[in-house]
């Protein structure tokens, strides 16, 4: 049997449903955007493997720095001990972070950097004698799948099998110069209930790549704030340069109470995730009780390997030649996004950073994984391209270091898609 065979007998993949899908390629090998699978064909990742690898496949300064630190110090728990790692990642974060931020606490994954958040945030009411229980979100949001982050989604098939078992959430729409999200916002808001607003700042990305002004968000935050209810934005997929800022937050006058960091934040290569905080909240679990701490850990909180890898991703992400690469790919896009005009079956072409998004018109409304979905998806990995539509939504994310002509084939094969569908 060859892996392909193997990993169905034994595996059991994420949003799968197995019953109806066939053998999954097998990646054996990446370098730069190319993934190659067992029997030697050739893909262009333009999706960064989920959003988290804008520095290409087997980047070698990260690996450098990974293996460096693994003959060094592999890991330590955090749980009555530091490392040099994690206090020199803390102290680069917090440095690149809007100014408000000050201190940090380190997980492994975006679901539980979510989690950590929300939780933070309920417990510093409890801690006050203050009861508000519940959060507010975006319809439409996606947060994770852990249970507090699942609660936040609003994308209800993800989370209708739990529904009885989650936070109690309220959802207001994505906020427009058309619709009523401010006055709904103000309304609800009046029974200080509430004690997060999370939200993905600027773009929804597993709802589509939906796009949203900076200037409706901010009058969110304000709002929330005059009404002592904490923000939180969900920067894990947004962060890092994606946007065309290092953090969409960026495009924002208001700042967060809290950010969620995961994704791009290593590189693609080690899990972990960070939360970050006001000093404000931070203190709200300062007492002699120690039943006032936030009793909230992971194995591998604060790892030396993974802060090891980040430090190192950051510095990439700085260097010239990835911003100027930022830059490029963004005009990029909006070139391919002018061609794409001469498709009368393209509808909402929008581009921020390097993300790139539209629709293909449909005469009835697609499901999420449904069946032209699915033909898409396996049409681009026919053709050596790895894309992963939503419903009728096709969006490119792909590595900063994408050149022009990987560029071209990537736009070329989703043209192709447009002529054939």
């Amino acid at each position: 049997m060859n892996l392909s065979q193997k990993d169905q007998l034994y595996n059991w993949h994420p949003y799968t449903q197995h019953q109806t899908t066939g053998l999954l390629p097998a990646i054996v090998k990446g370098e730069g955007v190319y993934l190659w699978d067992e029997n030697g064909k050739q893909y262009i990742d333009a999706i960064s493997s989920w959003w988290v690898n804008p520095f290409g496949h087997s980047n070698p300064i990260i690996a450098k720095a990974i293996y460096n630190q693994l003959t060094t110090l592999e890991h330590v728990l955090f749980g009555g001990f530091t490392n040099k790692p994690a206090v020199e990642l803390a102290e680069k974060l917090l440095s690149i972070l809007p100014s408000n931020q000050k201190k940090l606490f380190y997980s492994d994954n975006g679901s539980t950097a979510v989690e950590i958040a929300i939780k933070s945030a309920l417990q510093f009411f409890y801690n006050k004698g203050e009861k508000r229980t519940k959060i507010l979100a975006f319809e439409e949001g996606f947060h994770g799948d852990t249970f507090g982050a699942m609660a936040a989604s609003g994308i209800t098939f993800f989370t209708e099998a739990f529904q009885g078992s989650l936070l109690e959430v309220v959802r207001i729409p994505l906020p427009t110069t058309e619709n009523n999200s401010l006055t709904l916002l103000e309304n609800v808001l009046q029974t200080n209930e509430f004690a997060a607003f999370i939200f993905e700042p600027l773009v929804q990305g597993a709802a589509g790549m939906v796009m949203y002004e900076p200037q409706e968000l901010d009058k969110l935050i304000s709002l929330c704030q005059k009404h002592k209810v904490f923000t939180i934005a969900d920067e894990i997929m947004t962060g890092f340069g994606k946007t065309g800022k290092t953090f969409a937050c960026d495009y924002l006058s208001e700042q967060p109470d809290m950010m969620c960091l995961s994704k791009a934040l290593t590189g693609g290569t080690i899990p972990m995730a960070v939360t970050s905080f006001t000093q404000e909240i931070f203190d709200g679990f300062l007492s002699n009780d120690v039943n006032k701490a936030l009793f909230h850990g992971h194995t591998f909180t604060g790892n030396p390997t993974g802060c090891a890898a980040a430090l190192a991703s950051i510095e990439l992400l700085f260097s010239n030649e990835m911003q100027e690469n930022i830059s490029r790919i963004e005009q990029q896009h909006l070139q391919f996004a002018h061609r794409l005009k001469k498709y009368p079956n393209v509808q909402n072409c929008r581009t921020l950073g390097i993300i790139l998004a539209f629709e293909i018109k449909r005469e009835t409304t697609e499901s999420y994984y449904g069946d032209f979905r699915n033909k898409l998806y396996a049409f681009f990995i026919e053709n050596g391209i790895i894309l992963r539509p939503v419903g009728n939504t096709i969006y490119v994310l792909p590595p900063y270091v994408t050149t022009n002509e990987q560029l071209e084939i990537i736009y070329k094969t989703i043209e192709k898609a447009l002529e054939i569908m």
